[in-house]
């Protein structure tokens, strides 16, 4: 058996450094194999730069994920040449930078991370359930999880299901409100309708409560800035078996 740890998506700098502070432990605590970690909103809490990337990489990050901020950083888009970090497989053909997914070589086995983003209330990208068909094709591991960054739940919920079976685990990242229904479908499928963020627990979202409000209030353009509070650390912990795919359970932490 082997466990990956699958963190929510983080949060600006309040986010990178807790993660730096806590990965450790608690790599140790559960034993971890595998960490993947959704970075997308980890510079300034909108985008992804080098130097956010480079953080989680330093303090154990195996992989990367994104999605729809993935190319917010103009300057820094040719981090997605780098093998640790994908973007949605999703995005149209032939002119986007980086890939879709990627294997992990953990030597007795290989585990493949895919990245998808969801299409309702969201960018209309490809199909993602056509697109994913097209990957699982031509992956050779039955170790396969995919981050599937999307705003529905109906959506989420749906890929789920169309994937029991054929992967190992399916986690929707992107509201950043960690949700309670973590399973295992069909005996096989780890899900979990959303990770959760990683950063200023006492926010909206990551960012200052007072802009918020005013927006919604008034309609009237705001600044949003990172909130500057306390964090916490959302995602899950996966056991799976490593010859056959299958995942045998999923714990959902909140780490404080």
């Amino acid at each position: 058996m082997k466990r990956i740890l699958f963190i929510g998506d983080v949060v600006g700098k309040a986010g990178c450094n807790f993660v730096s502070a806590k990965l450790g432990m608690i790599k140790q605590h559960y034993g971890v194999d595998i960490t993947v970690i959704n970075g997308e909103n980890s510079a300034q809490g909108n985008g992804i730069s080098r130097a956010s990337a480079q953080q989680l990489v330093r303090v154990g990050a195996d992989v990367i994920t994104t999605g729809n901020h993935a190319f917010r950083r103009k300057n820094d888009l040719d981090i997605f040449e780098e093998d640790y970090i994908i973007r949605p497989a999703n995005y149209p053909e032939g002119g986007c930078i980086g890939r879709g997914a990627c294997t992990l070589d953990m030597g007795a086995y290989s585990v493949a991370v895919v990245n998808l983003m969801g299409t309702v209330y969201m960018d209309q990208l490809d199909n993602p359930f056509t697109k994913i068909d097209e990957i699982l094709d031509g992956i050779d591991t039955p170790n396969i999880f995919l981050d599937f960054h999307a705003e529905a739940t109906s959506e989420k919920k749906a890929m789920g299901h169309y994937l029991t079976g054929r992967v190992s685990g399916v986690f929707g990242t992107h509201t950043h409100v960690q949700t309670a229904d973590e399973a295992v479908l069909g005996g096989h499928t780890a899900y979990i309708t959303d990770l959760g963020m990683t950063g200023p627990e006492l926010s909206c979202l990551g960012v200052e409560i007072g802009p918020v409000i005013q927006r919604f209030r008034f309609h009237m353009p705001v600044m949003f800035h990172e909130a500057d509070e306390k964090c916490f650390l959302c995602g899950v912990v996966v056991e799976f078996d490593e010859k056959s795919g299958k995942s045998h359970k999923i714990e959902r932490i909140i780490i404080r």
